[in-house]
């Protein structure tokens, strides 16, 4: 610590008892007072650091606080999510009820999200066993919700309609979603562009028939080592308040046993992937369905599980994935 009387007499012992210049006087008068300003100013500095440690002190508890509450709130928001997903896979069918009606086939089903904007749908009526992959507008909750629109409009076609041809089913669908989502958008004053692309099949396996009506989502049969595609309407379930219904078309086609049956959403073709980071697309994706169609539909299931996954890599999955095969 700086002493100027101690200066003073270093300075006197070195000077050996002459009187000190006056210019040293008024030297060392500058210099004390620039140390009495320096030690002014370090208890202000001093001060200051005491006030940032208390402000950062309290403003360290707020963000641990913040954080805490963030914390919970998001436990409890995934515990509803976790919760809705057991709600929506109750709606789905159940592994052995799809293996008890249909035992040649598979569903691959991945959800992006803990809930998904795809759903698989199955009912049997009339003699006939009716299918459907249904791919809703986005994925997560939005999806989630739409997808319960969307089973409960099909089975209301059926259940209380009493219809098994897919042309029909579709068109009961679009008018069911089309009005509940007109009806929310009149409430809320809001436009709703939400909706759904499908590929729904019926199968009658006593006459030997396949029936399939589609929204942008096409069937695939393959049968002899060809692929036979069936082109959807290019127009989906559910559409704006501004929009017209407009109805959609059914196919029919002989069936011969061993034929392969295919309808999906468009997560897979879609999913970027490999050496580099492009989209599978669909030549690959019926390459691929042409490779493995001989094998098992549950060795299908474990081909086309396993090549997602070389595809996809390091790379986080797009979309929703469905893909459901049928073997006649």
């Amino acid at each position: 610590m700086y002493d100027s009387k101690l200066l003073n007499r270093q300075i006197r012992k070195y000077l050996r008892g002459a009187p000190i210049p006056p210019e040293i006087e008024g030297l060392l008068g500058i210099i004390n007072d620039a140390y009495n300003h320096y030690e002014s100013n370090l208890v202000l500095l001093q001060r200051a650091l005491e006030l940032s440690s208390v402000e950062l002190n309290q403003a360290k508890n707020k963000i641990s606080r913040a954080l805490e509450e963030l914390h919970v709130k998001n436990e409890d928001l995934l515990s509803s999510i976790h919760y809705a997903k057991l709600i929506q896979n109750a709606i789905l069918p159940s592994e052995e009820r799809f293996r008890k009606i249909l035992p040649n086939s598979f569903v691959l089903h991945r959800s992006r999200d803990i809930v998904s904007g795809d759903f698989y749908w199955l009912q049997e009526y009339d003699n006939k066993i009716l299918i459907a992959a249904v791919d809703c507008t986005g994925h997560g909750v939005p999806g989630a919700f739409m997808s319960i629109i969307g089973n409960n409009a099909l089975n209301a076609a059926v259940r209380e309609d009493e219809l098994t041809t897919p042309s029909l089913v579709l068109d009961s669908l679009n008018r069911g979603v089309s009005s509940t989502l007109t009806l929310q958008a009149d409430i809320n004053d809001v436009g709703i562009k939400d909706g759904m692309d499908i590929a729904l099949v019926s199968i009658d396996y006593v006459n030997m028939k396949v029936q399939y009506a589609g929204a942008y989502n096409p069937l695939y049969i393959i049968r002899d080592g060809h692929l036979i595609e069936t082109k959807a309407d290019k127009f989906p379930i559910g559409l704006s308040i501004d929009d017209q219904l407009r109805l959609f078309t059914n196919h029919t086609f002989d069936l011969i046993e061993g034929d392969m049956i295919y309808i999906f959403s468009d997560g897979y073709p879609d999913q970027f992937g490999g050496p580099m980071g492009k989209k599978f697309k669909y030549d690959q994706f019926r390459k691929m369905l042409m490779d493995i169609h001989l094998l098992s539909p549950r060795k299908q299931f474990k081909e086309l599980s396993s090549r997602f996954d070389d595809w996809m890599g390091d790379l986080v999955q797009l979309d929703d994935v469905l893909i459901i095969g049928i073997r006649v």
